[in-house]
Order: C-alpha cells, then sequence, then structure tokens
C-alpha cells in the first residue's frame, strides 16, 4: 500500500505568523474534505479509512480478471432478481463516519440511495474484496469493521495470497459488528445467507 505524505514547509525564525499564508474556507481540514476535493487519480485507488486518507495502486490485470469473474457468477442472481453490480466499484460512503471505500464488487438495488456519486452504505447488498499484498490489514481487518458498520449486510472476502486461498463469508450484524465469519477453500460452492441467499460457485472466480 502506497501512503502518500505532504510535509509543510519549515519556518524561518525571520518569519511571523502574520506574514504566513492562511488556510482559506475551503482548505480541507479532514480526510474525507481532502478525499472529496482530489483529482482524478489514474492507476491509483483513493480511500477514506478509519479517519485517513489512504491511496493505493490498482490491482494487477488478474485482480481485475477476477472481480469479473465474481460479476460473471453472480448473473443468474442478478437477472432474478433485478440487482445490478460491478466490478471495481462504484464506491461506498460509510454512513455515520463517512469514510469512502472502494470495492472490487458491489452488488445493491439499482436504486440504492447515494451521497454524490457514492453509494450510501445502508443500501448495499453485497461488497467483495480481493486480498492483494497492498491491502492485506485493510481487507481482513479494518474493512469488516467498516462494512458492518455501515449496515451490509455481506462482505465477501476472497484471499487468493493466504497460505491456502480461501473465501470468507462475513455476515449477521449484531451492535454493529459482523456476528458470523464463515470460511472455506478457494474452489468450492459457499452459501450466502439471507437477503441473497444464493449458492456461489468459487471456482468461476480466477485468482
Amino acid at each position: 500500500m502506497v501512503a502518500m505524505m505532504i510535509e509543510s514547509p519549515a519556518i524561518q525564525p525571520e518569519e511571523s505568523s502574520e506574514h504566513m499564508p492562511q488556510p482559506s474556507a475551503n482548505t480541507p481540514r479532514t480526510a474525507r474534505e481532502l478525499f472529496d476535493a482530489l483529482p482524478p487519480l489514474p492507476g491509483f485507488r483513493a480511500e477514506v479509512i478509519e479517519g485517513k486518507l489512504i491511496v493505493s495502486p490498482l490491482g494487477t490485470p488478474e485482480h481485475h480478471w477476477a472481480s469479473a469473474d465474481l460479476h460473471d457468477a453472480f448473473y443468474p442472481l442478478r437477472k432474478e432478481r433485478g440487482w445490478v453490480g460491478s466490478p471495481q466499484g462504484p464506491g461506498i460512503c460509510i454512513q455515520g463516519p463517512r469514510d469512502a471505500l472502494s470495492p472490487d464488487y458491489v452488488l445493491t438495488h439499482e436504486k440504492c440511495e447515494r451521497w454524490g456519486n457514492e453509494l450510501l452504505s445502508s443500501g448495499v447488498i453485497l461488497v467483495a474484496e480481493i486480498v492483494s499484498p497492498s491491502s492485506v490489514y485493510a481487507d481482513r481487518e479494518e474493512k469488516p469493521r467498516l462494512y458492518a458498520l455501515g449496515k451490509i449486510p455481506i462482505y465477501l472476502l476472497i484471499d487468493p495470497i493466504a497460505p491456502s486461498p480461501t473465501v470468507t463469508v462475513y455476515c449477521d450484524i449484531v451492535d454493529g459488528k459482523y456476528r458470523h465469519a464463515l470460511s472455506e477453500s478457494m474452489g468450492k460452492v459457499v452459501l450466502l445467507p439471507d437477503p441473497i441467499r444464493f449458492e456461489l460457485d468459487t471456482s468461476m472466480i480466477r485468482v
């Protein structure tokens, strides 16, 4: 994961604060405000995770192909329920802290409420992350907390870099936390519980 850090220039002894430029009303004061002010960053993904602005490189071609495979695997479900899905976005606004996350896959209703161009988390049905070397801690530790806090019923964690590649289904939110995390070997059929009730064949996902 690549972190971007901006340092302020040192103040010389002869400089007084009255001659220093003062922040304007539009100067970002939080990670979320800085995120909102960012220009497009081709080749990078920007997220606000627990109050920190994180900028990381986009995944490898194989990473993107795995997201596309997941999209294909959900086709029967999307067709039956009239739901929509998308690999590599759109972004999600976690209601409450307003953290901004960019999942590897999103499944939701077409009329999901939005915060600008981001989907409001409480209207999202499922998010999935595919672990890469740069996202290990965020995907395994931070995002389960945030997705549960955002009331997303199911978080699907695909972990091809674990000692034994696994897929984990986080579900059953109680007091802002997922109560269950059910893991299965990659390549097996995994049952996704309500509100989905769908058997996902993970052998369809190339990792």
